[in-house]
């Protein structure tokens, strides 16, 4: 494990690692709330560009949210394999840009955030984790009570069923999934989320959807690759 102190924000250019979801969101919404000055956000794509890696969206939604948060997106693809030389690689642009932080939503997985503080360390960039090691349901209803709007798009098939897709994340959800004997905050992979609304968007993301799939052991909630705004 990789020792880190949250060290302060205030005033540094920072990218944020954006997954769409309410983790990398509420995590964006942190660094800005400390002083941070948003630069870029950064999202990893597959390989043929098509959705992202860590939650399926397609690039069109990801661009929309980025407009309605007023911050520049910047996209790389890449296969598994290429995934860290390629995240690397941009972390050194962002470094050549003047970019001094990398904020990060990981809660408590010490893989994951070790990951992210040693590319950082490697590309001279500060790792910034404002919501590292708080308890999950705190963060979940600070979520809520903010007013951000989540919805669920992708489940693990083997904890959730196709029949959550589409579902707001909201206190009564929270309930049905712990009452389901599920993480309530997906932690652990069982549910990914795209965020469509908050306190620094400024206006609400209409989300259209198709068909739900299944696809290596998660469903999808299927969105097209052209959305509409309110």
């Amino acid at each position: 494990m990789i020792e880190q102190a949250i060290e302060p924000i205030e005033g540094l250019s920072f990218f944020c690692s954006w997954s769409g979801g309410k983790d990398s969101c509420l995590a964006l919404y942190h660094a800005i709330q400390k002083g941070g000055r948003p630069k870029y956000l950064f999202t990893m794509m597959t390989e043929n560009n098509h959705t992202s890696r860590s939650h399926g969206l397609p690039q069109s939604l990801l661009e929309q949210q980025a407009r309605q948060l007023g911050i520049p997106i910047v996209f790389r693809s890449a296969t598994w394999d290429e995934y860290e030389a390629t995240f690397l690689a941009a972390l050194h642009e962002f470094k050549a840009d003047g970019i001094e932080a990398g904020v990060f939503g990981d809660i408590d997985l010490e893989s994951n955030r070790d990951w992210c503080l040693r590319v950082c360390n490697s590309s001279g960039i500060r790792p910034y984790h404002p919501l590292w090691k708080r308890p999950r349901h705190e963060l979940l209803k600070e979520f809520i009570d903010l007013q951000f709007k989540a919805r669920i798009v992708v489940t693990k098939a083997d904890k959730l069923g196709s029949e959550w897709l589409g579902r707001i994340i909201g206190h009564d959800t929270i309930r049905e999934l712990q009452k389901a004997g599920i993480d309530a905050s997906g932690e652990l992979g069982e549910y990914h989320t795209v965020v469509t609304d908050g306190p620094i968007f400024q206006s609400e993301i209409t989300l259209k959807t198709q068909e739900t799939v299944l696809h290596d052991g998660y469903w999808f909630l299927k969105i097209p690759n052209e959305n509409s705004e309110r």
